[in-house]
């Protein structure tokens, strides 16, 4: 069994989303990148959408296994943005447009070390694609975590059991002994359905509340 970052032996794993939960809500996030690129949110969700269906998968899907490299998903949600809506886009670094200015979630964070130091395993679990894998550390540290779990090295995303599976055994816990945070209900499903708990994120001051007695009812048991 894995140690926490504090050397104690965890009773439970808290496993953090980092989309939405360790950043601002999505949805500002398209905002943000509206007003910068000028692409409508409406036409950019859904020709992403439409690649996605393309590759079987939804929208973010051909990238976070990967089925498809960043540069060549880009240019085809360029061309469909073209082709439906006459818009000419400029997508060629999409990544780093969409952290430009992407604040982290400090207030979650904080959360988080507070877990750690009450002995609790903390875990990053994202669907993450691999071009993302420096933004992402330039807003978080990966010290904050006991262990990362990303989907482009797990083969596996959210909500798919076999990603729940692989996290559990980093912690070396149970699944019943693992929650997951996150924003997507699909993704809380998913954990859900592979015998974890999960917890639906909407602000840090809520997850922390849910969370409270499921670590309480873990230590109690042990």
């Amino acid at each position: 069994m894995m140690e926490t970052g504090n050397g104690h032996t965890p009773e439970i794993a808290v496993w953090t989303d980092f989309g939405g939960v360790l950043t601002p809500p999505v949805a500002e996030t398209f905002r943000t990148f509206e007003q910068r690129f000028g692409v409508p949110r409406h036409a950019l969700q859904e020709a992403m959408a439409a690649v996605g269906r393309a590759y079987g998968t939804d929208a973010m899907g051909p990238l976070d296994i990967p089925l498809v490299d960043e540069a060549t998903w880009a240019k085809e949600v360029e061309q469909v943005l073209a082709d439906e809506y006459g818009l000419v886009a400029d997508l060629s670094d999409f990544g780093a447009g969409w952290f430009e200015g992407r604040p982290p979630n400090h207030s979650w964070v904080a959360c988080l070390r507070i877990l750690r130091r009450r002995g609790v395993f903390v875990g990053m679990l994202s669907n993450m694609p691999p071009a993302w894998e420096p933004l992402w550390r330039r807003m978080v540290s990966e010290s904050e975590f006991d262990a990362v779990v990303v989907s482009h090295l797990a083969g596996s995303r959210k909500p798919q059991r076999e990603i729940f599976e692989l996290a559990a055994r980093t912690a070396g816990l149970p699944g019943e002994r693992c929650v997951l945070v996150d924003d997507l209900e699909r993704n809380c499903e998913g954990a859900r359905a592979a015998g974890w708990r999960a917890v639906c994120f909407a602000n840090a001051a809520q997850a922390a509340e849910e969370l409270q007695p499921l670590i309480t009812g873990a230590t109690a048991r042990s």
